[in-house]
């Protein structure tokens, strides 16, 4: 990741330098809450693709830079809010925001990230850009329902889940890569083809999400393992195992997350690598990355295009 960051260190160190900017806030308790969880760090695997994708198109502008925040802070939004939801306690390695201060300010500080994010469309002045974050907003909320309606129950498909996570996760993805071919003005063509692409890596990335709850390792991943079994997810892995595994498998994954509980966590994770759930979600997830792949062909050869194809197979090839 460090080398593929190294594309566009400059430009990536700007947009960091515009976050801190942004959070601040004559309300001290916005300043606290929105440094605590974006100081935490992560990937920035989101206004890394816009930057790549802007100095593959040709220029990484200020433009750029201003809407790799956007997409930045959209996400962290997304984070505080889905915390309190799932009543998480851990993330990146240390409590999360709503566990180190509270539910409310944790919502309310995500409510006003969102709204820092629309103002900084407002100073693009951008149409396109403003109309396609705002649908994109709206699904990303969307999913969030449509996955807190279906915690708990095990009658969740394949389609069904792919449908969430598209627009829960890999719509975002899209979108960032999408903005970024509008603001470099490139053709139609290309430009649907970069959205298809973070489409297609945002699936693949969050299957692998998933995939690592179940096989991950708590201290690489900031994050304890099961945690989406409390939460009642049924996930791909689950899935699989729920659809091949024999009648005491389902039945041990059934209770579990009907229950919304990890007590049965070590019968599940046995139920999930004997029915092989891991191999099959990974190789769903190998399909979604050949297809982003594809759609790569679109751009000229450059260090930047070859920093997204790597960044590509990163997200299906890692522990975190």
């Amino acid at each position: 990741m460090q080398q593929i960051r190294a594309t566009v260190s400059s430009e990536f160190d700007q947009v960091n330098q515009l976050i801190i900017e942004q959070l601040r806030s004559d309300v001290a308790m916005v300043e606290n809450v929105g440094h605590y969880i974006v100081d935490a760090g992560g990937k920035r695997l989101r206004p890394l693709l816009v930057l790549l994708t802007a100095a593959a198109l040709g220029e990484c502008s200020g433009d750029h830079i201003k809407f790799a925040a956007v997409v930045e802070f959209i996400h962290t939004a997304t984070l505080l809010h889905d915390d309190v939801v799932d009543l998480s306690t851990l993330r990146r390695g240390r409590p999360t925001a709503n566990a180190e201060f509270g539910n409310a300010p944790s919502v309310l500080v995500g409510d006003f990230l969102y709204t820092r994010a629309f103002q900084l469309m407002v100073q693009l002045g951008d149409m396109a850009i403003l109309d396609n974050m705002a649908n994109t907003t709206n699904t990303i909320a969307e999913g969030e329902v449509l996955q807190l309606v279906r915690a708990g129950r095990t009658d969740t498909s394949e389609a069904q889940y792919l449908d969430v996570i598209t627009r829960k996760t890999a719509i975002l993805f899209a979108a960032g890569c999408h903005g970024a071919a509008v603001i470099s003005g490139v053709a139609p063509a290309v430009r649907d083809a970069l959205h298809r692409f973070g489409l297609n890596l945002g699936i693949a990335f969050q299957i692998v999400d998933d995939v690592l709850d179940y096989q991950g390792d708590p201290a690489t991943m900031g994050k304890n393992v099961g945690d989406d079994l409390t939460e009642g997810k049924l996930t791909l892995p689950l899935i699989h195992a729920m659809r091949v595994g024999s009648p005491a498998e389902q039945a041990v994954i059934r209770e579990a997350v009907s229950a919304r509980s990890s007590a049965a966590l070590e019968e599940v994770l046995a139920a999930v690598q004997h029915c092989g759930a891991i191999e099959y979600s990974r190789q769903q997830a190998r399909k979604y990355h050949d297809q982003a792949l594809a759609e790569l062909e679109h751009l000229v050869d450059s260090p930047w295009r070859s920093a997204m194809q790597r960044l590509t197979h990163l997200s299906i090839d890692r522990d975190r």
